[in-house]
């Protein structure tokens, strides 16, 4: 992979008091008063700058363990260099400090464009995470279709929240966190360009959404979810439309148009200006971008056995399962596509570019209580209008450009190789009761299962929220410490005594803890580096040594790229590798139980998520028996 930013940012790492998972966030509901979203905003702090030495001497320290003595001895040398008085760390840092104070974030236009929309490969798979839900038992057709109608109420629900500005403010520590990824999520999508995509916002303003986007059987469908009176309409009244919309797409030969969105990026800017030189096709594409969402009614998966059945899962939230089954059933460069299968599968999509995956997924926590609640009330008599179709004129130009899709989607749909492991033995409540923070307990035992498996630490990325600040999006959490690799090495060590295990362990828990709290701070090293380097391309200056270092590309060639994303619901997101020799881990840790999603690529032989899966089971039980084995020392 030629980007070496990491894209995965889906996650709250919080820990202890300072701060909590998502699904157990403070929230304060606001009262409406004009503005007050903009007052909330501006009253949160800017992203810090980080100081320039403190992040040299944490980069040089980070490095410790993935690198050779040699290596690291020749990087403290550019180090030194660079941190030169008057030298070019000085003359960027301070170009950097400028920004911060002329910008209301100095990181988040230049994270959103290197991060997402100058990033090239396709978004499925390589950038947009999937969400997989419990499977729901739909006795036929009709079961389908009425919980999608309950999943579109509860969508409208929480728009409401939105759009009234009632949405309650999320707390950590105490602190206000930003909400602007709320506001940026529902009636946006993404845009091909030839160098850079950009994202377009229906939300405000007077041409406001009333509607959402319905593909089944490859065929998209505009259907308006408010009445004239602007309320927006009952389950029993989308019920009644989304049979329309069914009865009426029962072909099964339509051209998979969606597919098109699934194709490396600058392929997808060329067909994308091909297809809208038609005004059919361009009415029809600029209705899925100003939809509110797509929901997908998905044909059922192939029956598969229950042990792998969440892996399929996550496969078709991740990519549809190829050309043949519901990949063109998709438009995959819209922010949210919630998906539903006829066979109960269900979950969604959605392009990382807005938004982390918290706020997706308070969302579904939020839509996930609303389908359990009865329906209150009668619903309108009055009829409803035919829901609109969406038609594409197809030239042979367009044809080719799907086959070219196609080919390239199914090649992307073998190499996938994901695992959805529900870890049944113990969940959250373990790690807490030896008063250990879940999430370090969690990436410590991922630490062990990688080093069991290759023999030696790896540069391993996990998200870190800096939603305290104003716009904030995320940080790197680097799993991989000394302490971490102390610890990996002393637990299958015949040296060492339990005790003395059981403390490194301990220690190595607690280093995490103490880079998670720096990082949600705004103090942790990979932001400000990436600042530092983009600064000297905007100042033209010749790009430093430091970043040019084999050291640096080692350090950003993350073959673990994890995140935690806990929820209400006991779901589990799942994400593809960021390297191609890499793992993307996702987990939930609930209450007596943890949800994993582990992803690889079988292209490369040396990585394989069932193995991973294997080790990871292995790590987690070995270190509870460390615990359980050792009285508490004091550290």
């Amino acid at each position: 992979m030629s980007n070496p930013i990491q894209l995965k940012g889906c996650c709250y790492s919080f820990w202890g008091k300072l701060a909590r998972p998502c699904g157990l966030l403070k929230q304060t509901a606001l009262n409406k008063i004009p503005g007050r979203f903009q007052l909330h905003q501006e009253a949160l702090p800017h992203l810090p700058v980080p100081p320039l030495q403190q992040t040299l001497d944490r980069y040089l320290l980070a490095l410790q363990p993935i690198i050779s003595p040699e290596e690291l001895s020749h990087t403290q040398g550019l180090v030194d260099e660079f941190r030169k008085p008057g030298g070019v760390g000085e003359r960027l840092q301070k170009g950097l400090e400028r920004r911060a104070r002329k910008t209301e974030n100095w990181l988040s236009d230049w994270w959103l464009k290197t991060a997402y929309l100058e990033y090239r490969l396709p978004v499925v798979v390589h950038s947009s995470p999937g969400v997989v839900l419990p499977k729901q038992d739909f006795l036929d057709r009709q079961g389908q279709l009425r919980f999608a109608a309950k999943l579109i109420e509860g969508i409208l629900d929480f728009k409401a929240m939105i759009d009234n500005e009632t949405l309650p403010v999320e707390y950590m520590g105490g602190k206000p966190l930003c909400m602007n990824q709320y506001y940026q999520i529902l009636s946006s999508c993404r845009i091909p360009g030839p160098k850079r995509d950009s994202i377009v916002n229906y939300s405000k303003g007077k041409k406001q959404s009333r509607h959402i986007t319905v593909v089944h059987n490859f065929q998209f469908f505009e259907l308006d979810v408010y009445n004239s009176d602007g309320s927006p309409l009952t389950a029993d009244q989308l019920f009644i439309q989304l049979e329309k919309i069914w009865n009426t797409s029962l072909q099964t030969n339509k051209e998979p148009v969606g597919i098109l969105t699934t194709n490396h990026r600058n392929s997808w800017a060329k067909a994308y200006s091909n297809l809208m030189k038609d005004k059919t096709n361009k009415e029809s594409v600029r209705a899925i971008e100003k939809s509110i969402c797509t929901v997908c009614l998905d044909a059922p998966m192939p029956r598969v056995s229950d042990d792998i059945y969440k892996s399929r899962v996550a496969a078709q939230m991740l990519h549809g399962g190829g050309s043949r089954l519901n990949s063109g059933n998709r438009w995959f460069d819209k922010t949210l596509q919630f998906i539903i299968a006829e066979d109960g599968s269900c979950g969604l999509v959605y392009e990382h570019a807005p938004s982390e995956g918290p706020p997706i997924v308070a969302l579904l926590d939020h839509i996930v209580e609303f389908t359990k609640k009865p329906e209150v009330g009668k619903s309108s008599t009055v009829p409803l209008p035919m829901p609109k179709k969406l038609r594409f004129n197809i030239t042979p130009e367009i044809k080719n450009d799907i086959e070219n899709a196609k080919q390239n989607l199914n090649i992307m749909v073998e190499d996938l190789d994901i695992k959805v492991m529900v870890f049944h033995q113990f969940g959250k409540g373990f790690p807490k009761s030896e008063k250990i923070s879940p999430d370090a307990f969690i990436q410590l035992a991922l630490q062990l299962a990688y080093y069991r498996m290759y023999g030696h630490a790896c540069a391993t990325y996990e998200s870190a929220s800096l939603r305290m600040f104003r716009l904030g999006r995320t940080d790197t959490i680097r799993s991989t410490s000394v302490t971490s690799l102390e610890f990996v090495q002393s637990m299958d060590s015949p040296d060492k005594s339990e005790q003395e295990k059981a403390d490194l362990l301990r220690r190595a828990t607690q280093a995490h803890r103490e880079y998670t709290d720096m990082a949600i701070r705004g103090n942790a090293i990979d932001r400000h580096l990436l600042g530092l380097k983009l600064q000297a391309i905007e100042d033209l200056v010749s790009m430093p040594e430091l970043f040019m270092d084999t050291a640096y590309a080692v350090a950003m060639h993350f073959n673990l790229s994890t995140s935690q994303v806990p929820a209400k619901t006991d779901c589990v997101m799942c994400f593809g590798p960021v390297v191609p020799d890499g793992y993307g881990v996702c987990y939930n840790p609930m209450e007596e139980h943890i949800n994993f999603a582990i992803s690889a690529f079988n292209s490369c032989a040396d990585t394989n998520a069932a193995r991973m899966a294997h080790y990871l089971e292995k790590a987690l039980l070995d270190m509870r028996i460390l615990l359980q084995a050792a009285p508490k020392s004091k550290l």
